[in-house]
């Protein structure tokens, strides 16, 4: 990088001033600074698409790994799922086997219909204390007993609580 002290810009400015001469010296700086500005911007601006580019690129190859590994997911999938299939029909098979033993489904469909019963005693017992428990109370027992009807902010509350013995201070 040019390494630009402040005695080489005095020198370059004094050079600039005898050649160009003093009524030129203001416009031929005006154009040097907003040549200068566009190249900034124009560095700026490939800058921006370089990185937008680079930051793409790294969005393709991320999406390209979720996908890979996606399809490995499924893969897999499908491979427990040919070998689920196998389980439940051997299970099927010797539920279904008649090796002489009487099977008890009349008991399991007793003890299901109990316990669905026993849930559904729960449910609404819950539903019946969560609307107690949420109910709102009728304003004048609020009042009675001391309880806040409404939401009250910061700022009411110290002014409610502030003593008005003495006029406010003046600033100046």
């Amino acid at each position: 990088m040019i390494d630009l002290g402040l005695s080489k810009l005095a020198i370059i400015g004094v050079v600039a001033l005898v050649v160009i001469g003093p009524e030129k010296l203001p416009k031929v700086a005006r154009m040097a600074g907003t040549l200068y500005g566009r190249a900034q911007r124009y560095l700026s601006e490939v800058k921006s698409e370089v990185s937008r580019e680079i930051e793409l690129e790294e969005l393709r190859n991320l999406r390209k790994e979720v996908q890979e590994a996606a399809d490995s997911v499924k893969q897999g999938v499908h491979g427990m799922e040919s070998s689920l299939q196998q389980n439940m029909q051997e299970v099927e098979n010797a539920w279904h086997a008649d090796d002489g033993a009487p099977h008890d489904s009349y008991s399991t469909y007793n003890q299901a219909q109990a316990s669905a019963e026993q849930q559904a005693r729960k449910a609404k017992e819950f539903r019946r204390k969560r609307v107690v428990r949420t109910s709102n109370m009728p304003s004048w027992y609020k009042h009675q007993n001391g309880v806040k009807a409404h939401v009250t902010s910061g700022a009411a509350r110290v002014a409610r609580h502030r003593p008005r013995s003495k006029p406010p201070a003046s600033f100046f």
